[in-house]
């Protein structure tokens, strides 16, 4: 069984395409099972958020895993195959594993460090195995891969002083400002990202934070949590004329704010810029507001910028998180072909054995006159004939895994000898061999 990732992120593809894409949280059984549909794809997890969507699989055959997860995207979202290819990285194996390691302990994130994308990454797993869709596979990986992410916050100083998309944000609008002390700010939003943001913007001196939300109970709790106040979705516009920052980070599908709605706001504030930082994938914000005159739009790609001065004081963190993270990589790897080696021995053994068996009956049915105890002594001749002859090529293969020899792989050891790995459910059947 391999493993096989494909994707696209925000190092590679646009904020226009990675929308496109994105998988809502709240369906994402349907799309696993969707996905199920296609042959070739043994366990699934699709990973989505703001920065990246990603299908992981364990498969079989590579090239048929991989045309399912390519037909997959091309007929379940908006997008042709050119725009697609274009923007599509895939790994496999080895890198695989190194992908999802950097990804789930936040060093592929905009935000080095963040740690919003572990609880996301441990979200898409509980889904996909709750739902069945992780197997073994998967499960190996991704468990290794959350204790990687914790080793690293334990051993650096990575998650001190956290940072995140939404804290960026905010940086981003004292930027602008100079100082929040005295602005109003309208939050369009109170999941997790909204409720961080809105803490930042307390934190940063905005003195009045008005909070909107569909469900405005959730609306009422946040605001009461923080001093500011709930705003109805049916007052929006109202909100939006006493706004000098936006903040929108809503789950919609669609604009909640579009160029019409903002430009009455602005005629209604006589010329006062308004600021809109927009960190929703999808977008919240329709982006030809930033079309407007005094109307200044931010989505989440044009907070790289801020992002990046982060990590410029943050780069030896960074590396001692990757040192660490390379040496979990070969670990984890070497255990894992150990372990493959150790069920494709199994196989080689049972097979042999099977082998065995069915020859010392064939010798004893021809000479009936052997007795109890030359019958003894030939399966025992045999038995250790047979362990003789393969001890010295498990040595070899051992070894030559071990120095990780060029050419040897465990799929090569199991075609030379014609057997499929060990499974859980038991060992497998010898192929039929004639006469």
């Amino acid at each position: 069984m391999s493993i096989i990732l494909a994707g696209v992120s925000h190092h590679n593809t646009p904020l226009s395409i990675r929308e496109r894409l994105y998988f809502p949280e709240d369906h994402m059984t349907e799309w696993l099972d969707r996905l199920a549909g296609y042959s070739g794809l043994e366990e699934r997890l699709i990973l989505s958020t703001c920065n990246r969507v990603e299908v992981y699989s364990a498969v079989e055959d590579y090239d048929q895993g991989l045309d399912a997860i390519h037909r997959f995207f091309l007929e379940s979202r908006d997008i042709g195959e050119d725009e697609l290819y274009a923007h599509l990285y895939v790994h496999r194996e080895d890198e695989a594993t190194r992908h999802l390691f950097t990804v789930a302990s936040s060093l592929d994130s905009m935000v080095v460090g963040e740690p919003q994308i572990l609880g996301q990454v441990k979200e898409a797993y509980r889904v996909a195995e709750a739902s069945g869709h992780a197997g073994k596979a998967l499960t190996n990986l991704f468990s290794r891969a959350f204790r990687v992410a914790k080793k690293i916050r334990e051993q650096t100083p990575i998650g001190e002083s956290p940072v995140s998309v939404s804290s960026v944000a905010v940086d981003l609008a004292k930027r602008i400002f100079g100082s929040l002390a005295g602005k109003n700010v309208l939050l369009l939003g109170a999941g997790e990202m909204g409720e961080a943001a809105a803490r930042h913007l307390k934190a940063s001196g905005a003195d009045t934070l008005r909070v909107a939300n569909r469900t405005l109970a959730r609306a009422q709790e946040l605001a009461a949590k923080l001093g500011g106040r709930a705003v109805s979705f049916d007052n929006l516009e109202g909100a939006l004329i006493e706004a000098d920052v936006v903040i929108a980070s809503t789950a919609s599908q669609g604009f909640i704010l579009d160029k019409p709605t903002v430009a009455a706001a602005l005629e209604r504030r006589r010329d006062a810029p308004v600021f809109l930082i927009d960190i929703a994938v999808p977008r919240n914000v329709a982006p030809d507001v930033n079309d407007l005159e005094d109307a200044y739009l931010y989505d989440v790609d044009d907070l790289q910028s801020v992002a990046a001065d982060n990590l410029q004081g943050r780069e030896k963190i960074a590396h001692d998180a990757r040192v660490i993270l390379e040496s979990e990589v070969e670990t984890y790897l070497a255990r894992q072909k150990a372990e493959e080696l150790r069920h494709t021995f199994a196989a080689i053994r049972f097979f042999a054995e099977s082998m065995r068996r069915a020859e010392v009956e064939k010798t004893v049915q021809r000479l009936p006159e052997l007795g109890e105890s030359s019958r003894d002594a030939l399966d025992a001749m045999t038995k250790a004939l047979v362990n003789k002859l393969l001890h010295h090529p498990f040595t070899v293969l051992r070894q030559m895994a071990e120095e990780d020899v060029e050419g040897i792989s465990v799929e090569s050891v199991q075609k030379l000898f014609g057997v499929e790995p060990e499974s859980d459910e038991g060992p497998p059947e010898p192929p039929a061999e004639s006469d």
